[in-house]
């Protein structure tokens, strides 16, 4: 791809999808451009690390860039956008990688009607596994779209969704890894208390979660029948499952799904009062 990517922020996530760029030559190395507002030690590291240009000043990485990549803290939108409206021109792709900042709070913000699209990816990226969901702006054409996408799939999945629904795509995807990683947290717990050797554990809860994984994915069951077929009547599962029942397992995970899309809405709201 012959396209100049400017990353405004370069924390984790803009790394990881600088990362898979590089590693999968989707765009030159001196295509790509990363900007911070402080850390010139940070800066420094991409630069060594994937060879690609580095700059202090924000206008300036935006400038002649073909997509822009909004990856800052979201608190600071407002300030960015009005100092990067000079540097955009009438064909910059604007991508945010912002929660809870919609595509049309962006558009309204900006002097010409540019194409916008939101992207939700997981920290996933790091490794190139992310789930991540894309959603675009009244302005963003197919090809608009085929571009973030070609980029987004340098580090893991990509599906395009209604932005209407991205509050509910955050919380089964976006900040989901955190509440798998809790669970396997209880399961790490349970294999001290039992004094069970630390490598053995570890290898055998990540094969489980693979092969779980695996099952849904090229299974046609449901999780319900998948779980069924594995649960024997009076057996060691079931006697697991029931506690889990009582415990109010399932509840409990689709409040906490809901309480999630109900930030990443609130969050929303309170950029665009």
């Amino acid at each position: 791809m012959n396209k100049k990517i400017a990353f405004i922020g370069a924390g984790s996530m803009a790394e990881a999808i600088i990362s898979g760029m590089v590693a999968k030559k989707i765009v030159p190395t001196n295509q790509i451009i990363a900007t911070n507002h402080s850390n010139k030690e940070r800066l420094s590291y991409l630069e060594e690390k994937y060879d690609v240009q580095t700059s202090q000043d924000r206008k300036s990485t935006a400038s002649g860039a073909d997509v822009v990549i909004l990856a800052m803290k979201p608190k600071d939108i407002k300030v960015v956008l009005e100092e990067l409206d000079e540097a955009f021109h009438k064909d910059t792709i604007v991508v945010s990688l912002l929660a809870g900042i919609s595509t049309t709070f962006i558009e309204k913000n900006l002097s010409l009607p540019l194409s916008v699209i939101r992207v939700m990816p997981n920290t996933s990226a790091m490794i190139g596994e992310s789930a991540t969901t894309i959603a675009k702006g009244s302005k963003a054409s197919k090809e608009d779209v085929v571009t973030v996408v070609t980029l987004m799939q340098s580090v893991g999945t990509t599906n395009l969704i209604e932005e209407e629904k991205m509050d509910a795509y955050t919380a089964l995807a976006g900040s989901a890894p955190a509440f798998y990683y809790y669970m396997v947290e209880a399961m790490d717990q349970f294999a001290k208390d039992q004094k069970l050797d630390e490598a053995v554990s570890k290898q055998l809860m990540t094969q489980t979660i693979k092969g779980v994984a695996a099952m849904l994915e090229n299974s046609e069951d449901t999780p319900a029948n998948l779980r069924k077929k594995i649960t024997s009547p009076g057996g060691t599962t079931e006697a697991g499952l029931k506690v889990l029942g009582e415990k109010d397992f399932q509840e409990a995970v689709v409040a906490c799904l809901t309480r999630t899309q109900e930030r990443s809405k609130e969050l929303r709201e309170d950029f665009e009062k």
